[in-house]
């Protein structure tokens, strides 16, 4: 079933069109972040506090380098969340719910991330200070970025369900996000086997993080395409 979206304001539609420029933004710079900090050797969830201590002595102005894209990240996803937000409330009107449990996961994974951040300076600050790693602090940022999956599975399965509903996405777009949220919050719950040691159970949510990223750049474009009156999705 086709539905349109409503409204044909100009700057109605201007902002739309941000929102995914936004969404696709962000996805840029998630990405760049983990393309600066994984080839350097950045600790997987439950590694030793020798690897992590070494990662932060060898590598604590690249830890820099890579924190500093995170800030604007967080601003372009509160800016696609209110993208999104926007189109699915006009069409579903008070129904549209499930758009505001994504909205809202999609800032709490903002707040939960900034802790994530801030505990890697932290780590990268003390060890150019000539102080060996702290194994609190490092299991309190695994512990941290394991639970932040279920606030991707919140972002997930909110604009995933809502865009299905009002017909913004194709139901396959749905799914895969559907998915990717069950991966996600997967990860969340097992948090204590996760962070304990290296093992197969931290790629349940290395695989649903991936996912995550398809799933916002396909929402990207779907905002980008989007124009008042004009069928989107299925």
């Amino acid at each position: 079933m086709l539905r349109t979206l409503p409204g044909s304001a100009p700057a109605a539609m201007s902002f739309t069109r941000v929102s995914g420029l936004a969404a696709l933004g962000f996805a840029l710079l998630i990405v760049a972040g983990n393309v600066v900090l994984v080839p350097a050797g950045l600790p997987r969830t439950g590694a030793g506090i020798e690897e992590v201590d070494g990662f932060f002595r060898a590598h604590h102005d690249l830890v820099g380098i890579g924190s500093a894209l995170t800030p604007a990240a967080w601003v372009l996803a509160t800016v696609f969340g209110a993208g999104a937000v926007r189109v699915l409330w006009q069409a579903e009107g008070e129904r549209g719910s499930w758009a505001l449990v994504g909205f809202a996961g999609l800032l709490s994974q903002n707040a939960a991330f900034a802790g994530v951040i801030a505990l890697r300076l932290a780590l990268a600050s003390t060890a150019a200070d000539g102080v060996g790693a702290d194994l609190g602090l490092w299991a309190l940022h695994d512990a941290l970025f394991t639970l932040n999956g279920t606030f991707l599975a919140l972002a997930l399965v909110g604009l995933s369900l809502g865009g299905l509903r009002t017909g913004l996405v194709h139901p396959w777009h749905s799914a895969w996000g559907l998915v990717s949220a069950a991966l996600m919050f997967g990860s969340a719950v097992l948090t204590p086997w996760v962070i304990d040691r290296l093992g197969p159970l931290g790629l349940l949510g290395l695989a649903g993080w991936l996912m995550w990223v398809v799933w916002l750049v396909g929402y990207g474009i779907v905002l980008l395409r989007a124009e008042p009156g004009r069928p989107t999705g299925r």
